[in-house]
């Protein structure tokens, strides 16, 4: 399958007007729609796709976002590859807002999503030790570098329910953890990437210090929206940089969610594998086209 890379845009990240749409994609999955139409966009000939997680009215909650329709339908566009951007707050005094951090582990708080396509008559178990890919991580890095945008390679995001930020004692607590940044999204987006072998990498996009630090001890949007522009400008100068380099560079594909089924496959019901048969196509065609012929 060729390599083909979809940007998934975060608050403040809600369209990508400085480049060329060349097609929508109104796209229906057995979860339900996505957040919003699947732009496609060309860079210098170079094709890639974009969505807004919370719609390009951003009339949708962290807690709202329908993570597996949006996976799912990346599967059917035959998306190999995720750049997730997000806003975040910072849970160390080094992280400053502005920064942009490079994503490499998670703590899941969330408590209200979806975090799996397998949960109807199949069991799957995947690896979740590394979340994100090396290899995205590195072409992340080198995107930063090039677009001169201060960051940090390596950090673990705290995802949070939302849509309030924390509370002092959970900030803290967070922070004891030595979590890095504190987010409301990456969770279950990261995992459901694994589930359905994408290669996932993410960036976090600073915008205050949370509050734990006693100079931002009441959290609000007034305070990080400017911080948020600027991140914003910045983001989509990176992603001209990322596209570039990802264009230049043949990733290996260790991934086969396949091998991780557990459940007997003559156990496991014809509507589930219909349903999956986007997460799991060769399941999908090894039984049910198989019982066609």
């Amino acid at each position: 399958m060729t390599q083909t890379l979809a940007i998934v845009g975060g608050s403040g990240l809600s369209d990508l007007a400085n480049f060329e749409i060349i097609n929508t994609h109104e796209i229906t999955t057995p979860w339900g729609m996505p957040s919003d139409k699947i732009f496609e966009l060309s860079y210098e000939s170079l094709k890639f796709y974009f969505l807004p997680r919370h719609s390009s009215s951003h009339s949708i909650s962290p807690s709202k976002v329908n993570y597996r329709a949006n996976i799912d339908a990346f599967r059917q566009l035959n998306i190999t590859d995720v750049l997730s951007l997000s806003a975040v707050g910072s849970l160390k005094k080094e992280i400053n807002p502005g920064k942009f951090v490079i994503i490499d582990q998670y703590i899941d708080q969330t408590k209200m999503r979806h975090s799996s396509f397998f949960d109807d008559g199949i069991v799957v178990h995947v690896s979740m030790a590394y979340p994100t890919d090396p290899e995205l991580m590195i072409i992340a890095e080198n995107s930063l570098i090039d677009s001169n945008i201060d960051y940090q390679k390596g950090g673990t995001y705290l995802c949070m329910e939302g849509p309030q930020f924390s509370s002092l004692a959970e900030s803290m607590l967070y922070k004891s953890w030595n979590c890095d940044v504190i987010g409301m999204t990456n969770m279950p987006e990261a995992k459901l990437c694994r589930e359905a072998d994408i290669r996932y990498v993410s960036i976090g996009m600073v915008t205050d210090y949370d509050c734990w630090n006693e100079g931002y001890s009441n959290v609000e949007v007034n305070n990080v929206l400017e911080i948020l522009e600027s991140n914003t400008k910045q983001s989509k100068k990176m992603i001209r940089m990322f596209i570039n380099h990802y264009s230049n560079q043949k990733i290996e594909n260790k991934l086969d969610i396949h091998k991780s089924i557990v459940t007997p496959l003559k156990d496991i019901k014809k509507d589930t594998i219909i349903k999956l048969k986007n997460i799991l196509p060769k399941l999908y065609s090894s039984v049910i086209e198989k019982a066609k012929t």
